[in-house]
């Protein structure tokens, strides 16, 4: 048999990192790195540089946690804490999904919204495809399919391109931090709050597991963790640059809380048709691979703990519930937004004032077991968990302080 060239063995590997990086980049996300460029210009820009390094640290331990123990998130919960405690985390996980999923199909009728498509008719068309992808395919293509989908994204740096904006003004303000400032401080965290997220520790470690990746895999699952975390941040670097160099500069007190607000603030500068085309695909490629990754989560979270199958490499008839919650899950976030029924806003503040506060849990599981449950030469141990429970400890406390000045806030 021929030998595998490195270049086939390197693209043949990567991929849950990437996927799960590029859902992190979601509609929530995009309009809080919109908010921050168009209420603080570049004083916001740094941060997305510095959270490189933080978010590569909690997603390098789900994979080596995913790659030496051959479990889930839930599993492994379930397996060092009990049955108890792991429900409690896949609890925390349910909800925050939830929350994330409705965020997608607001970005999915937002998109709609830009061309006169009826909310109804978006999210079912949205709906009905990302089911028959996953229903139809096998783990490796619904990768492919949601990668292709994030890649959309990329769009974004074209957006900030050609919003021109001036290098020395970038570099003369993105140093000056208000600190002092409530309102400034209110961003940071949400910044902070939207870089790490329950789902994708859950997802990336249940898809290496589902993948079947090895140990010889560790460092080209180490590269597409870290190629995702530098990509991601650089798309929120380009919203922010975008918007702050437009709507920013013109008008820095806009409120930019819908995908709509966020297309007509910076569209102008891009060319009316052509700017509101570029932005859609950026959006919809966002809120589609974000909206996968967040049902699979759930299917794979749950099944954890129960313990039925939970592989896209299983047949929908062998693996049904699997099956049926990733479908429930997709089907009931889509009535909820295209009802029209539930005030989308207070909703969105409510699920982040709880995702915030949830956070801790699921950081602190991850800390354990990876101290805890993994081979001897693998375990998180010496300075290096040092400066990774201090991170996790940092990341948590501003994941409270987001959620409870949301609360205030709301």
């Amino acid at each position: 048999m021929k030998a595998r060239s490195p270049l086939f063995y390197f693209f043949s590997i990567i991929g849950p990192g990437l996927v799960v990086m590029l859902a992190d980049t979601d509609a929530g996300s995009v309009i809080t790195a919109a908010q921050s460029g168009a209420a603080w210009g570049y004083k916001l820009l740094l941060l997305q540089f510095i959270l490189i390094p933080i978010l590569y640290i909690a997603q390098e331990l789900a994979v080596r946690l995913g790659i030496f123990t051959g479990k889930g998130h839930g599993e492994l919960i379930k397996d060092h804490f009990g049955k108890k405690w792991a429900w409690l985390s896949v609890s925390t996980l349910l909800i925050t999904c939830f929350g994330a999923i409705v965020t997608e199909f607001v970005g999915v009728v937002g998109v709609g919204n830009l061309f006169g498509v009826n909310p109804i008719i978006s999210v079912s068309l949205a709906t009905t495809f990302l089911i028959v992808v996953v229903w139809t395919s096998s783990y490796l293509t619904v990768e492919r399919v949601a990668i292709i989908l994030g890649l959309f994204e990329l769009v974004f740096f074209y957006v900030a391109f050609k919003s021109h904006p001036s290098i020395t003004n970038i570099t003369s303000t993105m140093l000056q931090i208000p600190i002092h400032n409530k309102d400034y401080l209110f961003l940071v965290a949400g910044n902070i709050g939207a870089v790490i997220m329950p789902f994708m520790i859950f997802y990336q470690q249940s898809a290496i597991v589902d993948k079947g990746l090895k140990p010889g895999d560790i460092k080209v699952a180490r590269i597409d963790t870290a190629v995702g975390a530098v990509i991601t941040q650089l798309i929120m670097a380009a919203v922010l640059v975008a918007v702050a160099a437009t709507i920013g500069k013109t008008n820095p007190n806009a409120s930019l809380n819908t995908v709509e607000q966020i297309s007509h603030a910076i569209t102008p500068f891009l060319g009316s048709n052509a700017g509101k085309i570029i932005f859609a695909i950026g959006m919809l490629g966002s809120s589609m691979v974000a909206a996968v990754v967040v049902s699979l989560t759930a299917g794979w979270g749950v099944g954890e703990v129960i313990g039925f199958k939970r592989s896209l490499q299983n047949h929908p008839k062998e693996a049904p519930i699997f099956y049926g919650l990733y479908s429930i899950f997709l089907i009931i976030g889509a009535i909820v937004v295209a009802s029209g029924k539930i005030n989308l806003v207070k909703l969105s503040v409510g699920i982040e004032v709880m995702n915030a506060i949830l956070l801790p849990i699921v950081l602190i599981f991850l800390f354990l077991l990876a101290k805890n449950a993994l081979p001897e030469k693998y375990r998180l141990k010496g300075p290096y968990a040092y400066i990774s429970g201090a991170i996790i400890l940092i990341t948590s406390c501003f994941g409270v302080y987001s959620g409870i000045m949301g609360a205030v806030t709301g």
